[in-house]
């Protein structure tokens, strides 16, 4: 049986460390085009929408034939945002892909859809990759069982090296939901750990949602701060899958 599978793009417009941040341009590209574009590349995907409050994200992302569905403005993270309107889309399987994902590699996604058609025991999977930071509190280090469960998310040094030194895990930004558990997650509220860590898919943990995950090599990454733009100024400058998309925008 074919499955739909819906990449929604969670989009708000005001930023705390960049302003503006997904109309900022790149190669005189605003990086949610970036993003938008190559999750166009992603063959497993048939449905592409940006979620946002902001008229202004909306005009430029329809100009250059993206849809949009427009939401309200209190959200405190993307997930609430593409619940808010997961009854609106009718799909197998609902990909959240961070609006400032601009160097997407779509193999990836690829990735996590194949993952979770076989892993549908699993209400959400979450990919990770290896990383080396352990202390940056900006990396959410997820922390796993041996048949791929997600046990915790954490910002903080874990699994701690007390006894033995271990891996740290990336949780990357890309999560591949099962509609249902989008539904369930609109009326969960925010538990004790969320409140203390910041991360929302620790609520889906409390609420016994399953979480699944496995490793990607990759080198992609969320635009966060000044530094990750500019390390993204430079790979997409001499990046291949841009030169394919970069004189279709407008």
């Amino acid at each position: 049986m074919t499955m739909k599978v819906t990449a929604l793009l969670p989009a708000r417009l005001e930023s705390t460390r960049i302003k503006k941040k997904l109309l900022k341009e790149i190669k005189k590209i605003p990086i949610i085009l970036h993003t938008l574009n190559r999750v166009k590349y992603c063959k497993e995907i048939n449905e592409i929408i940006v979620c946002t409050d902001s008229r202004e994200i909306k005009k430029k992302v329809e100009k250059n034939g993206f849809k949009v569905i427009l939401t309200k403005k209190n959200f405190s993270n993307g997930t609430e945002r593409i619940s808010s309107i997961v009854d609106k889309i009718k799909s197998d399987l609902i990909i959240d892909v961070h609006a400032d994902e601009a160097i997407l590699d779509p193999k990836n996604l690829t990735k996590l859809v194949n993952f979770h058609k076989k892993n549908m025991n699993f209400d959400i999977i979450v990919p990770h990759k290896k990383n080396s930071s352990s202390i940056d509190k900006n990396v959410v280090k997820v922390i796993f069982s041996q048949n791929n469960k997600v046990i915790y998310f954490s910002r903080a040094k874990a699994p701690y090296p007390f006894r033995s030194k271990g891996n740290f895990y990336h949780h990357l930004d890309i999560i591949s939901f099962k509609p249902q558990a989008l539904k369930k997650f609109k009326n969960f509220k925010k538990g004790l750990l969320e409140q203390i860590e910041g991360i929302e898919l620790l609520r889906a943990i409390e609420n016994k949602l399953s979480i699944g995950t496995f490793e990607i090599d990759t080198k992609t990454f969320s635009i966060n701060t000044q530094e990750d733009f500019k390390k993204a100024q430079k790979i997409l400058s001499k990046d291949k899958l841009t030169k394919k998309y970069i004189g279709k925008i407008t």
